[in-house]
């Protein structure tokens, strides 16, 4: 079973559901949606991004005369000084977070009333408030302040001015410190997904280009050096191994990512009686926090993503790094179609693999946006402190990079061919077949390290013969350096032979490399139409 270069790359998203790393369909049509190159991680903030950055223009110029007072500010008798408003806003990165602040709200209203903290119409009018405040976000028409601090503020405040006392109840037994947390760990669940959808693409990708070249042969390298001979299937299918892992540190991080910290308040809960399971299973968390200081004060799910990002991160530039040597002229081994190859300014010839170059260097960015947070928590006492205000900018920065990269990767693996011929022709170099020769003369009877040190005196003989291959010696060259040599030895000799003599579980046999394949497909069937 294979993968035909002509099927469509447009994924479906199996029906199944978290947990189980298992990715819920997206959409009722089941096709899976995934955001334009560069932009935000969500299509829903997409829409909004533009309108958003066009409403916040102005005003840290043009907010000194319409300053009103913090919601926090019954004990303060001055206001904070244009410095400090500009220095701790963060609605100019975190309005992101929007979808999710309404989402949460929803439910805490919901909860509020069910237990008596609201009538059910303050209820109903905060969420037809809500309805309309997202409604706005999304058409572009929201008013974001930075005078309002953050994305809570700006909410808050505007649902205030909308629907009046009602929505003053609505910070009951809730503070900015677990609501920021609620908000950030649905949004990471849902950049979760994304990601796991875009490496199911890669994958896709990977196996579909495997399929096409099922018999060609290549160098395999180890230090860079020539090594043993592997099947091209055998590689491609390395990478995506390697991304399966990632997807699988990425649903792990899922699972623990959803626990629900809303009700935990400032740090010590609440002595009002709310149910903080209502709200966990209406935001379709696995259960509540169990312990309200560790519910506001935790991003170990916020390292712990950016880590899997990370390393997904390495391994793509990996990737990246192979493939902008092989489309090198000193290799040549394979070559970028114009669609995702760029040129010089000065240079005419030249046809420039900058896709995967890119990969390689924005990698630098997802790691170092994990050092950021790391270092960011590494001195910080319990329970929240304002640095972690500082958690978000790279977190997005991860997910937007990341994203992007595993997207031009699936559009590169789409739009490449591996040179055949050129590649055929560069495999005698090397003597690529060494260990299988050692391998004969193990079969022999013969000890592997005096069958190591046998091949390498071998080896040595057609260095000094011009470099022949061993495959050229004359079979009394090679009874001369020992006696275990046989007619059949030929049999091994040579890369299609070497490969062919590949027997071991997840080898680069020609067998073994089939039945990796065919696995693959089957696996990835239901992510494919």
């Amino acid at each position: 079973m294979a993968f035909t270069t002509s099927q469509s790359l447009v994924l479906r998203a199996p029906a199944a559901s978290h947990p189980g790393g298992r990715l819920a369909a997206p959409s009722a049509g089941g096709r899976v949606a995934l955001g334009g190159r560069g932009g935000s991680a969500f299509p829903s903030v997409v829409a909004a991004a533009a309108a958003a950055s066009t409403s916040m223009a102005g005003l840290e110029d043009g907010d000194a005369d319409r300053k009103e007072t913090k919601l926090w500010g019954g004990r303060f008798e001055e206001g904070v000084t244009d410095a400090v408003e500009r220095f701790t806003e963060s609605i100019s990165y975190d309005w992101q977070l929007y979808k999710y602040d309404v989402m949460g709200s929803k439910a805490h209203a919901t909860m509020l009333a069910s237990q008596g903290l609201m009538t059910a119409s303050d209820r109903d009018i905060i969420l037809e408030g809500l309805d309309q405040i997202e409604r706005q976000i999304e058409e572009g028409k929201f008013e974001w302040r930075k005078d309002r601090e953050d994305v809570h503020m700006n909410i808050e405040a505007a649902l205030i001015e909308r629907v009046g006392e009602p929505a003053k109840k609505l910070h009951t037994a809730r503070s900015r410190n677990d609501q920021i947390q609620t908000d950030l760990r649905l949004w990471c669940r849902d950049a979760i997904d994304k990601i796991l959808i875009r490496i199911k693409q890669f994958q896709v990708s990977l196996v579909m280009l495997a399929s096409k070249y099922v018999d060609l042969i290549v160098p395999g390298y180890t230090h860079l050096q020539r090594a043993q001979p592997v099947l091209l299937p055998h590689l491609l299918l390395s990478y995506v191994e390697q991304l399966e892992r990632d997807a699988g540190r990425l649903a792990n991080c899922r699972e623990r990512v959803n626990f629900c910290p809303l009700g935990a308040c400032a740090l010590a809960g609440t002595g009002l009686p709310i149910d903080r399971f209502q709200t966990a299973k209406d935001l379709k968390f696995t259960a509540p926090m169990k312990n309200s200081i560790d519910a506001v004060s935790d991003r170990d799910f916020v390292l712990e993503f950016l880590s899997a990002n990370s390393i997904a991160a390495v391994h793509l530039s990996r990737i990246g790094e192979e493939w902008v040597m092989w489309a090198s002229e000193e290799f040549g081994f394979l070559t970028p179609s114009d669609k995702v190859s760029t040129g010089s300014s000065i240079m005419p010839q030249k046809k420039n693999p900058d896709p995967m170059e890119l990969v390689r260097g924005k990698s630098a960015r997802v790691v170092g946006d994990l050092m950021t947070v790391l270092i960011l928590c590494k001195g910080l006492p319990q329970a929240y402190n304002r640095d972690l205000q500082e958690d978000k900018e790279p977190l997005f920065d991860s997910v937007k990079t990341i994203l992007g990269m595993l997207e031009v990767c699936t559009e590169f693996a789409q739009n490449i061919s591996f040179n055949s011929e050129r590649i055929q022709r560069s495999l005698p170099a090397g003597h690529l077949d060494a260990t299988t020769l050692a391998d004969y003369l193990v079969k022999k009877g013969v000890p592997f390290r005096t069958s190591h040190e046998i091949v390498g005196k071998s080896v040595a003989l057609c260095v000094s013969k011009n470099n022949c291959q061993l495959s050229e010696l004359q079979l009394e060259d090679l009874k001369a350096v020992h006696p275990a040599f046989e007619a059949d030895v030929y049999e091994y000799l040579g890369v299609e032979n070497s490969v062919n003599k590949f027997i071991s579980y997840g080898s680069t046999g020609s067998n073994q490399v089939k039945k990796q394949l065919d696995d693959w497909c089957i696996q990835l069937e239901e992510w494919r139409i």
